[in-house]
This record gives structure tokens, sequence and C-alpha cells, in this order.
């Protein structure tokens, strides 16, 4: 019966995977397995129920805390320069040690652990065309990674990425890859801001830009984890409680991506960026974590999961993150700490996944309170960033210039962190002139 239930599942995830937009009933399917899929991993946990998380709207009786005086709910954060047996993190090689700790803490409780021995990908050229964007000469390609599914026929994934790059260059360029969307036919896409887009500003710095799409290997639903390369990987059987979730699936594919342009002359691979926005936002940071080959981190809005303190009783909470429409994200496993556990039970929080970057260059973007509104916690990752501070400078980078939380289009682009809170609503836009001022200095030789 359960064998019967999964591969209905897979037909249904195969139909509709993300790329286009589902009709009411296909919506419907979706959700009751999603639904099923989210119960079947709380039995194996042992959980009959979960704390129900806050709404988002702020005229809900429930709504998220947005009250500063009632966000500090904890006593302490776990210290990422103290290492496990008690000792504290005095040098690099100390670090190292203290930085497998923190890996094999986020991947058991937190995102899941990246399946050994990943199938190969092979890259195929859609197209190739010469374009102006921008009045700038562009070599525009659309490439598609086909995942060798050998192990399991019935699963087909593949990875969808396009990028472009300055037309005769006489050096290879450094390339800012973002975490993308496919906008589905006929849905209105949200207005254009005005100005250049960030495409046009990166290329007139030289540099080139390209879109990952994430939907297309693994898709933004708990249905989808029996497909998409998660369901590859288990051959179409259900996660165990530590496997990966969707946000180190999206790493994974960003890396394969990277793979590619290590092979592209025109691209120099150790001047990438990775850059994405809310959910994306917390794949670009846990892509930054886990992948060191990446040279700089945007993260934008990218709340908690990503570069929010978990801790702070203020805006989205884990009880979100651990419920049916985002468990997929994570582990298994991080379900139980909205229910029988606490996020001060979690043995990591937001400030040491970002110090994993370290130290490498990181700019945590958000937009403002009365636009964006108070679901993302500017202050609990403006937080994490400080905490994540001592690690940058023990490996020789600066942090962030203060502990004060500033005020709105303050840009603090001193350090190897840089915060900037814009005046915009969820978007990175406003702070894109801003990244690329302070991303020179790595990004420029």
């Amino acid at each position: 019966m359960v064998r019967i239930w999964a591969f209905f599942l897979l037909f249904v995830v195969f139909t509709f995977n993300g790329f286009s937009q589902p009709n009411p009933a296909q919506r419907d399917s979706l959700n009751r397995l999603t639904q099923a899929d989210h119960q079947w991993m709380m039995r194996l946990l042992g959980i009959e129920s979960l704390r129900p998380g806050p709404s988002g709207n702020p005229q809900a009786p429930n709504a998220a805390n947005a009250d500063e005086s009632k966000a500090k709910t904890y006593e302490s954060v776990p210290n990422p320069l103290v290492l496990e047996n008690g000792k504290a993190v005095k040098n690099r090689t100390d670090w190292e040690n203290r930085r497998s700790e923190l890996n094999e803490l986020f991947d058991r409780e937190m995102y899941g652990r990246t399946p050994k021995n990943l199938p190969e990908v092979n890259w195929e050229r859609i197209w190739e065309k010469d374009t102006l964007i921008g009045g700038i000469e562009v070599v525009y390609k659309k490439m598609k990674g086909i995942v060798d599914n050998s192990s399991f026929p019935a699963i087909s994934v593949s990875i969808d990425f396009e990028y472009g790059v300055p037309k005769n260059g006489d050096k290879s360029v450094p390339l800012v890859m973002e975490f993308g969307w496919i906008w589905p036919a006929g849905m209105q896409r949200p207005p254009a801001p005005p100005g250049p887009s960030w495409q046009e500003q990166v290329l007139t710095q030289g540099w080139g830009f390209g879109t990952l799409i994430p939907t297309s290997f693994q898709a933004d639903h708990g249905a989808g984890l029996r497909a998409g390369i998660i369901g590859l990987i288990n051959k179409g059987e259900p996660r165990k409680l530590d496997d990966w979730g969707t946000l180190k699936a999206w790493a994974w594919g960003a890396g394969r991506a990277l793979d590619f342009l290590e092979s592209d002359s025109a691209v120099d691979s150790k001047r990438v960026v990775i850059e994405g926005l809310s959910r994306y936002g917390k794949a670009a940071l846990v892509t930054m974590a886990y992948d060191e080959r990446f040279a700089v981190g945007l993260i934008g809005s990218s709340g908690a999961g990503g570069a929010k303190l978990l801790r702070r009783t203020f805006g989205e909470q884990v009880e979100n993150l651990a419920s049916s429409g985002e468990y997929h994200w994570f582990a298994p496993n991080f379900i139980s700490y909205a229910g029988p556990l606490t996020p001060n039970d979690l043995p990591v929080d937001a400030h040491e996944l970002i110090a994993l970057c370290a130290p490498r260059p990181v700019f945590i973007s958000v937009g403002s309170p009365t636009v964006e509104g108070q679901w993302i916690d500017a202050k609990g990752m403006f937080e994490a960033a400080v905490l994540a501070g001592p690690v940058y400078e023990l490996l020789g980078k600066k942090p962030l210039p203060t502990h004060d939380f500033p005020p709105i289009q303050t840009f603090l682009v001193s350090g190897d962190l840089a915060f900037r809170q814009h005046e915009g609503g969820h978007t990175v836009g406003p702070n894109w002139p801003y990244f690329i001022e302070w991303a020179r200095k790595y990004l420029v030789k």
C-alpha cells in the first residue's frame, strides 16, 4: 500500500513540479500529499502535535510579535568559538575543527545531510546568442544540466541555468549567480523598479550574471520530496529523519552550476557571487556556508531559517518553518523544535551559519519595516551578523563596525560583513548599487 501511494505521489509531482501553475484540483492534490508526508515525518519522530506558528498578518489575533521589548525570550546563544568539549577556539586549526562540528550539528538538526556519491551532471547548451542588455553587448547562453538517473530511471532531473557575459572581453570576469523564478504563463509579474536592472548594473561593472532555477531540480513543496534530486537519491521513497531538505538541494544545484562555469574561460569561477531573496536568500546563505568556492554572498531578506536568530521571538518563528508549508526546506529532525523541543534547545543558530561563510564576505540585505513588514526581523539578522563577527576577526577579517542596530538606510560598509536596511519592500532592488560598491574590493583585480 505504501509503495502504491508513493508512485501515485510521484505521478502528481512529475505532472506539477513548479514549472506551470497548477489548477485548483491539482493544487488540492499537492496539498493533500504534502500534508500526508508531513504527518508521516511527525509519526517517525513520535510527535502527535506541533505548536502553531504566528500569523504574518499584523491584524490577525495571533499576529507575530513586532514589539522589540518582547523579543528577547532567551538567555544565551551558542558560542561559535567554543568546541563541543568546552575548549575555546584560539586559532585557524581550532576553527576548522569547530567548523566540522557546526556542519555536523546543522546537518543533523536543521538542514539535513547532503548525500555522498551524488550523480554526475552533464551540461547541454540549449541556445547561445549575442544580445544587447542596457546597451552592452552580451553573449547569452541557456544551459540544461542533465542529472544521471541510471540509479533510478523512473525519476528524471535537470537543472535550468542561463547566464550572460560581456562580449569581446579579453579576460575572464566575475559573475553574480542568482536563485531565480520561472514565471508561469499568464501570471502577472511584479512591476519592474525604476532604473537599470540588477543585470544591467553588474554588466556595467564588466561582470557577468546568471540565473539558476531551483524548482527545475527540486520542487518547492513537500509533495516534491519524492521527486527531483531528493527523490532520485531516495528512489522515490520517504526521507530519513536527517536527510537533506530543499534548501540543501538548491545549494547542491548552485554548486553544479559553478562546476559548469569552471569550464568557461570567459568566467572567473573564483569570483562568483551567490545571491537570493526570501527563501532563496536562505538558500544562498546555505550555499555560501557549505560550498567554499563561492566568493561572496548577497543574502536578501532571508529571515527565519536564514540569517535571523531563531531564538528571537519576533516575526516568523520555528513553528512556521516546521509547518507543512515550509518543513520541506529542512531535515525532518527540525520539526521537533516546534513540538517537544523549542528554539532554545537548538544546538546552533543563524549566527553560526553566517560564521561558516567566514572568511568570505557576506552582505545582508533587508527592506523597510513599514514596507516589507516585520516578518523578516531585520534586527534579528543584524544581531546574528554581529555574533558571527568574532569568527571573522579570528580569521583576520573585519566584522560589522557596530553592535548597535543602525537607523534605516545606514550602510555598514567597512567590514567583510556588510548590512543595509533599504527603504523598499521584499526585494534586494534598492541595495544593488550599495552591494556593487562594497563588492568591488573583492571582485575587481
